[in-house]
């Protein structure tokens, strides 16, 4: 298996700048670790750009932020090819997102069709311009961020676009001890321009491959397909969770085995991992919707109707 310590270390280096939110910075790098894109839906200020640079700098990937504003065309995203004429001949420039870790900052201020511009390379890691295919490096993960208060202006993603987001997350308000840790922190100078790589590319790709071999019993593989499918059957909602649910549910379920030092996924994995990896994927019925109910409460309520397997240790 991968060592522990390593993702353990990426773990740390990240919290010295992500303050009291080892749980969100978990997350992250279990999306990270399954080859998935991460939304980070949250207010202004909690340090959702810092989470992308931070998990950049830890493991020395090239880092690229996109800021997504009505203007954005397509080929400011993925590149755009032009004739030189000194060669007589077409260059492709590439565009900022081809590279390892790419932040796509309010992406929902972009028209649906730059934010189409992504579906290709978040799904298949590759981008096609003017006809021809460029790959996309690895490791590769899009970070992308959203204001859920401000909707002046904006562009609400389309379910294909939400479903190919292995999870969303929210960082939150630190506490009060927090946040004046963040402003000692702070004082001279960002922590994040200081923060030093603790492994290697290589060594996240090692971890991805890894990943893959992580046990989950036949019992388990049941209970996430039922969790999905309880979505799908529920009064309050329209649209429950899609097949790519629960692969992103059973994935996430290994990476956080690995992450535990574990060779084998338990329930609480799944459990844990069920609202980050499933609500963003349900839509609400608008009588639903009328009464409060949100996706979030659905799941939980999922969880607590759905039985809880027992599982087996490999031998």
């Amino acid at each position: 298996m991968a060592r522990p310590d390593i993702l353990e270390a990426v773990l740390g280096n990240v919290e010295r700048v992500i303050i009291g939110k080892r749980e969100e910075v978990e997350l992250a790098l279990v999306a990270l670790i399954c080859q998935g894109h991460l939304l980070i839906e949250d207010v202004p200020g909690v340090g959702k750009t810092v989470l992308a640079k931070s998990l950049a700098r830890s493991i020395g990937c090239s880092f690229k932020r996109i800021q997504f504003t009505p203007d954005l065309l397509p080929s400011d995203v993925t590149g755009v090819s032009i004739y030189n004429q000194k060669s007589g001949e077409f260059e492709f420039r590439p565009g900022p997102v081809i590279a390892q870790i790419v932040l796509a900052d309010e992406i929902n201020r972009a028209t649906p069709k730059t934010q189409a511009s992504l579906l290709e390379a978040m799904e298949e890691r590759q981008i096609t311009v003017d006809g021809s295919t460029y790959r996309m490096p690895q490791p590769f993960m899009v970070l992308a961020t959203q204001n859920p208060i401000e909707y002046e202006g904006t562009f609400p993603l389309p379910e294909a676009q939400l479903d190919r987001f292995m999870m969303r997350i929210r960082l939150g308000y630190p506490r009060p001890d927090e946040e004046v840790t963040v402003l000692d922190r702070q004082q001279y100078g960002h922590p994040v321009e200081d923060l030093e790589q603790v492994a290697s590319a290589e060594e996240l790709v090692a971890a991805q491959t890894e990943v893959q071999h992580i046990h989950v019993a036949p019992e388990l593989r049941r209970y996430i397909v039922d969790l999905a499918g309880a979505s799908r059957q529920h009064q309050d909602i329209y649209l429950g969770a899609s097949p790519r649910g629960s692969l992103a549910l059973f994935r996430a379920a290994q990476a956080r085995a690995l992450l535990r030092g574990r060779e084998y996924s338990i329930p609480d994995d799944v459990k844990a991992l069920a609202e980050p990896t499933l609500a963003h994927r349900l839509i609400v019925n608008p009588s639903a919707r009328m009464k409060g109910t949100n996706p979030s409460a659905i799941v939980a309520e999922i969880l607590r109707s759905v039985p809880v397997p027992g599982t087996r240790v490999p031998a």
